[in-house]
């Protein structure tokens, strides 16, 4: 695939009309009847989510952590791939990996001075490139951490708002 001629023709309307460039995703979770799961529309699909076993979910589907670190690894993995074709990189293969530590103690609300939350997030990618230069690799990793928007999202968190509609 010739990424660099597809992305032509998106490039050069988003210099021409910069508001074009904007774009606002969503995605939508709905109860399913059950207090430890839910559907997760984002519009092209229908994902089943729930909570994870340690607080009190069956752990039979995805939990919103796992979705978070899916999120990261699929973005971080497409990135590079997709830098990786614009500049030519030759690889046999590209796997990210995403892992999260959290104390479920937070979340279960037993300790004050637990953070809900992750509290580390560590990212792996497994670039299998043998023919690749040095300074292939590396404007590939340089560029790949700098567009990878789940990746920037979290090493620099934008401002959250929170509304709530009572009926």
């Amino acid at each position: 695939m010739d990424l660099r001629r597809v992305q032509r023709p998106l490039k050069e309307r988003y210099r021409r009309e910069p508001g074009s460039s904007r774009i606002t995703l969503r995605a939508r979770g709905t109860e399913t009847g059950t207090p430890v799961s839910c559907s997760v529309d984002i519009g092209r699909a229908v994902y089943e989510a729930g909570a994870h076993a340690g607080v009190g979910g069956p752990g039979t589907a995805a939990c919103s952590g796992d979705l978070l670190l899916g999120a990261l690894a699929a973005c971080a993995q497409i990135t590079c791939q997709m830098v990786a074709a614009s500049l030519g990189v030759p690889t046999r293969g590209i796997e990210a990996l995403a892992e999260g530590d959290l104390d479920l103690a937070g979340t279960l609300g037993l300790s004050e001075e637990v953070p809900v939350g992750f509290q580390e997030i560590r990212l792996t990618l497994a670039v299998d490139a043998p023919e690749a230069s040095e300074e292939q690799l590396e404007s590939l990793r340089e560029k790949t951490e700098r567009y990878c928007v789940v990746m920037q999202t979290l090493k620099s968190p934008p401002r959250v708002s929170v509304s709530w509609e009572a009926g």
